[in-house]
């Protein structure tokens, strides 16, 4: 029965009320770091990517639409330089405010402390976007053409990258796509595992010796609790591209759990390595990701996803807190921690 690992689990129950070890604020300096977000034009990559670029990393935006991804990176660096581009702060919590207390995925229910009005992005970026002299700099954002429904544009993404000659320190595979209609990718796999397990693999994979020679470098997989809808025999990848042997729920746990066995097995590869590679799942956070639900859900069950997350679930800010964690924090490195699944904010859970 799907779930029932986080039904009957204390420890997963226990996350949901406790205080957030974890907030922007802990990001450490990340000037001369090199980080790959893919995704990164919206939702918990975009928020992601405003945190790493505003403690100082060179952050790549990994999208496939370039006209989105330039759009996202104007509008980061009019965040991080005094306030988001509709004239308000941005909204990333301190400690004091980062909570979780939903269910099923993270943070501020609707009795949640109010984030704070002036930005971590802005306060941040005062810190440590300057140069020698102590004059502002701007932050570095670059785009980098990432269609993850395409192995062969994968490939080629991770060779541009390459080409660059710059080391890589955190990759956040971040993109994905949850509950479309059934369809094929570029390469004839079903789509939502083409896009959330085997695009990242393939662009992993071509980047991993770029990894490994950054060292010491992080991969952080984003997961998510969805793996718990996979039936109990696992991946049956004689059906993978079987529309009738799974539903639209189902194929998008196939993948996350995917990418939960991916994560242990090159951590396990890379276990003499200064690599750190984790998984996490974000929580249940309002985002564009969704936004199939109508098409293979039908309208009243996405009606009512839409409402529950409109009125319990956590901003992109929030939700970008647990593979934050896993990306920058010095206790990762300091626990040694290695293919490990982790719920917000830094809560190792067995999967």
């Amino acid at each position: 029965m799907p779930y029932t690992n986080v039904a009957f689990n204390p420890h997963f129950w226990k996350t949901l009320v406790q205080k957030s070890k974890f907030s922007t604020e802990d990001i450490p300096d990340l000037t001369g770091k090199i980080a790959i977000v893919t995704g990164a034009n919206s939702g918990l990559g975009y928020a992601t990517t405003v945190a790493l670029a505003s403690h100082g990393a060179h952050v790549f935006l990994a999208c496939r639409s370039e006209a989105k991804a330039r759009e996202a990176i104007e509008k980061a660096r009019v965040e991080i330089r005094g306030g988001s581009s509709s004239g308000r702060a941005s909204s990333f919590p301190t400690p004091a405010t980062a909570t979780t207390t939903t269910p099923t995925k993270t943070s501020s229910a609707p009795n949640s402390p109010k984030l704070s009005a002036l930005s971590a992005a802005v306060v941040a970026g005062n810190k440590y976007l300057k140069d020698k002299d102590g004059n502002a700099v701007e932050p570095k954002l670059e785009f980098l053409q990432l269609d993850l429904n395409d192995m062969n544009s994968c490939s080629r993404a991770a060779k541009e990258f390459l080409e660059k000659g710059l080391p890589l320190h955190i990759l956040i595979n971040n993109g994905g796509i949850m509950t479309s209609p059934f369809a094929l990718s570029a390469d004839g796999i079903e789509q939502q595992f083409a896009v959330n397990h085997m695009g990242h693999f393939v662009f992993t994979m071509n980047l991993l010796d770029r990894i490994i020679a950054s060292q010491p470098s992080r991969i952080v997989i984003l997961s998510s609790i969805g793996h718990e809808h996979t039936p109990k025999h696992g991946i049956d990848f004689q059906t993978l591209n079987d529309r009738s042997a799974s539903n639209p729920a189902s194929r998008y746990g196939r993948s996350k759990l995917a990418n939960i066995l991916f994560g242990k097995a090159l951590a396990r590869r890379l276990a003499n390595e200064k690599v750190w590679v984790n998984m996490g799942h974000p929580g249940f956070v309002y985002t564009e990701l969704a936004r199939n639900n109508k098409d293979s859900m039908g309208a009243v069950a996405a009606g009512v996803y839409d409402l529950a997350g409109r009125m319990c679930a956590s901003k992109p800010e929030v939700g970008c807190l647990n593979q934050l964690y896993l990306a920058t924090s010095p206790e990762v490195e300091k626990g040694d921690s290695r293919g490990l699944y982790y719920v917000p904010v830094g809560n190792e859970l067995r999967p």
